[in-house]
């Protein structure tokens, strides 16, 4: 009889495309979530005073198996970014991920831009040349 070897190796994670059903490659990290207001515990199970409870005693809270990810699919040939649940038998569902979830997520760039930067930096970021003195002309 032969030994087992390399038992304690974690496995890959079966993660698999929803539209072709091939095995997908992770190509970003994981970008967790969390919730900042009592209604994001309520949509995940948790009772409207509980809820209510653990917002007024912590300002975030960290949602655990849930995070966002960007994954290659071979198939189609793209990347696609997905809202991953890890279920409680080790299997995970992908789902779309709706607008709002971005402002949830950890260490994301938001698409808007910072909303503290004004809208002069914003413009002179995008400029393809640099003529920084016609702008501060004064008349």
């Amino acid at each position: 009889m032969q030994k087992r070897r390399n038992r304690k190796r974690s496995k890959r994670r079966a993660i698999y495309c929803p539209i072709h059903g091939c095995y997908i490659d992770s190509v970003s990290q994981k970008h967790r979530l969390y919730a900042d207001k009592a209604e994001h515990l309520r949509d995940r199970g948790m009772g409207k005073r509980a809820a209510l409870s653990v917002m007024a005693s912590y300002t975030t809270v960290a949602l655990e198996r849930e995070w966002l990810e960007a994954f290659w699919c071979e198939d189609c040939q793209q990347n696609e970014w997905y809202w991953i649940a890890q279920l409680e038998d080790k299997t995970y569902r992908l789902s779309r991920i709706p607008e709002d979830l971005w402002q949830q997520a950890q260490g994301v760039i938001l698409s808007t831009g910072n909303p503290t930067v004004s809208e002069f930096t914003r413009r002179q970021s995008r400029r393809m040349s640099y003529q920084g003195a016609k702008d501060f002309v004064m008349v």
